[in-house]
């Protein structure tokens, strides 16, 4: 044959068969529909996340109230504090008034306005008194 024969008759090829399509299985196609019972409903359990949570709520609720409380502490101690140091203050100028006014000049001020005056070292003279035993 020649390598190309315009006028040869041409071969018709057949077209190709297509294969018969695969039943595919009804199972595998789509899930099983659920089976209902006629039993009541029973309410589920309570989940262990759930109760984890509630437990680490309140545990976060104690930690609050026990700050609150520290702080409410903190804060009693603080005033008290302060009173103290006002009435160390207090007791200081109590304390320099009272010196102030048991000091020797003023007591000699105060005999010289009831017309006392000094003895003179000379004349004085010292009085034992007897004590209470025999």
């Amino acid at each position: 044959m020649a390598a190309v024969d315009w006028f040869a008759q041409a071969e018709v090829a057949e077209p190709v068969p297509v294969p018969a399509p695969r039943r595919r299985r009804a199972a595998a196609q789509r899930p099983a529909a659920p089976v209902r019972s006629r039993r009541k409903p029973v309410p589920r359990r309570v989940r262990a996340h759930i109760v984890w949570m509630i437990l680490f709520a309140l545990l976060l609720a104690g930690v609050v109230a026990v700050n609150v409380a520290v702080l409410r502490a903190h804060v009693a101690v603080t005033h008290l504090d302060e009173q103290r140091a006002q009435l160390q203050a207090q007791n200081q100028a109590l304390a320099s008034h009272l010196s102030a006014v048991n000091s020797a000049p003023r007591i000699e001020a105060a005999a010289r306005r009831l017309g006392m005056v000094p003895a003179p070292a000379a004349n004085t003279s010292y009085f034992v008194l007897p004590s209470g035993r025999r």
